[in-house]
C-alpha cells in the first residue's frame, strides 16, 4: 500500500510539473528580473542616445511655482528660459552657471565643479543620471508597475526612490517619476538635509531636433550688475 501510495504521489507530481511547463513556466524562466538598479540603468541609456531636447518645465520650490522652457544639449549644456518670472535666464555651460534676474538687473555667475552638478534639471541629461546612480541607491517605490503621477490623475509613471550613498550629497533623498514607454524623466521631486523640497516637472519634450551650441551662449543687457561665484568661492 505504501508504494501504491507513493506512485500515485508521483504521478500527480509528475502531472503538476508536465502542467506549469505547459502553461507558464518557460516564461517565468526566462522572464528578466527587473531592480530598481536596472531600471535607473535603461532610463540612463535612454538619455545616453539623446544629443539634445527641449521641454516645458514647471519649478516649484518654497510656495513658488516658475514656468519656462528647458534646452539641454549633450553633455552639459543646459538653459532655461522663463516666463514666470517673465524674461529670467539660467544657462550652464558645462563650466560657469549664469543666471539673469531682471527684477534685480543682476547677472551672477558661478564657476561650477564636478562635484556640484547633481542637482536640479541637470538630473534629466546622460550625465546627471551618471553621477546620480554613482551617489544614490534605487529602489522602487511600489514596485516596477507603472502608478499614477498623483491622486486623480490618469498619467502613469514608474516611481523610484533614491537615497544618497555619501552626506555630501545636496539631496538626501530624490524621487524620480519616469515615463514607462518613453524612459524619460517626468518629475524629479528633491529632498534636502533641511526637508525643503524642490520639484521639477517636464512636460511636452522635443528629442534630437538639432539645437546648436549657439543657443547656450548668453548676451546679458549691457545695463545689468555682474556678480561673480555668489555660491561659493572657488576653492581649486
Amino acid at each position: 500500500m505504501r508504494i501504491q501510495t507513493v506512485g500515485l504521489g508521483s504521478l500527480r507530481t509528475k502531472i503538476i510539473v508536465l502542467f506549469l511547463l505547459s502553461t507558464g513556466l518557460p516564461h517565468l524562466t526566462t522572464q528578466e528580473i527587473i531592480t530598481a538598479e536596472r531600471y535607473l540603468q535603461t532610463v540612463a541609456e535612454r538619455y545616453g542616445v539623446i544629443r539634445d531636447y527641449e521641454a516645458k518645465i514647471q519649478i516649484r520650490a518654497g510656495g513658488t511655482d516658475m514656468y519656462g522652457t528647458v534646452s539641454h544639449l549633450s553633455p552639459s549644456f543646459l538653459r532655461i528660459d522663463f516666463t514666470r518670472p517673465a524674461e529670467q535666464v539660467i544657462l550652464f555651460n558645462g563650466d560657469v552657471l549664469t543666471i539673469y534676474l531682471p527684477q534685480y538687473n543682476a547677472v551672477l555667475n558661478q564657476a561650477i565643479s564636478g562635484n556640484a552638478r547633481t542637482s536640479g534639471a541637470s538630473v534629466a541629461t546622460a550625465q546627471g543620471l551618471t553621477l546620480l546612480r554613482r551617489n544614490f541607491i534605487p529602489v522602487f517605490v511600489t514596485g516596477p508597475d507603472p502608478q499614477p503621477l498623483e491622486k486623480g490623475s490618469d498619467e502613469l509613471v514608474v516611481l523610484l526612490r533614491l537615497s544618497r550613498r555619501s552626506v555630501s550629497e545636496g539631496f538626501r533623498e530624490i524621487l524620480l517619476s519616469v515615463n514607462p514607454q518613453t524612459k524619460l524623466i517626468r518629475r524629479i521631486v528633491g529632498t534636502s538635509v533641511a526637508d525643503g523640497q524642490v520639484r521639477f516637472d517636464f512636460s511636452d519634450m522635443k528629442v534630437n531636433q538639432g539645437i546648436p551650441e549657439q543657443r547656450f551662449i548668453y548676451d546679458s543687457p549691457a545695463s545689468a550688475n555682474m556678480f561673480n561665484n555668489f555660491l561659493f568661492q572657488d576653492t581649486d
